[in-house]
């Protein structure tokens, strides 16, 4: 089983933080990105899970539309900023390991979640997700010793930064 985290994309300043939707940069970026795992299939989900925050359930809409992927957004709890990334660890703990998730939230929560299920602990905060960046962890056959939760292993990381057409997006070209 593979789980891709995936940061959501660039969105608009607004006084209530829910309601943010996505900007006209983060569109632009999503796109670049959608396009890139859509030539090269590397991101292939049977789910993709979203925070409640329009932000992310916009940013996975878009790229579940534009990579072309025939699968389920299924707004998750536990995937806010500041949740604890014990629930989401807890419920991929007991989730069926048939198919692959994509998971896109916020940071810190993120950067947290990834720290927990390959080292087993949130005491350093190993991971940085920039905004549309994907995590691909692979669920290995061990358990960590401690929790009895499966270990995960970085598979590969990606920043849209990574294009050679990202500048072009961000620096208004």
């Amino acid at each position: 089983m593979r789980l891709f985290l995936i940061r959501h994309a660039h969105a608009l300043d607004l006084k209530v933080d829910t309601e943010r939707p996505v900007s006209p940069r983060g569109q632009a970026i999503t796109r670049l990105v959608s396009a890139y795992f859509k030539a090269n299939g590397l991101l292939n989900p049977k789910q993709f899970w979203h925070s409640p925050r329009r932000r992310a359930f916009e940013t996975a809409a878009d790229m579940v539309s534009q990579i072309g992927l025939a699968c389920p957004l299924v707004e998750t709890d536990g995937l806010d900023p500041l949740d604890d990334p014990n629930i989401i660890a807890e419920r991929l703990r007991i989730y069926p390991t048939t198919h692959d998730i994509a998971l896109v939230g916020h940071q810190p929560h993120l950067g947290l979640l990834a720290s927990l299920l390959v080292t087993d602990s949130t005491r350093a905060n190993l991971f940085h997700f920039k905004k549309n960046a994907v995590l691909a962890l692979r669920r290995t056959d061990d358990t960590h010793p401690k929790s009895q939760r499966p270990q995960w292993r970085v598979a590969w990381h990606f920043s849209p930064e990574m294009l050679p057409r990202f500048a072009k997006i961000t620096d208004g070209s």
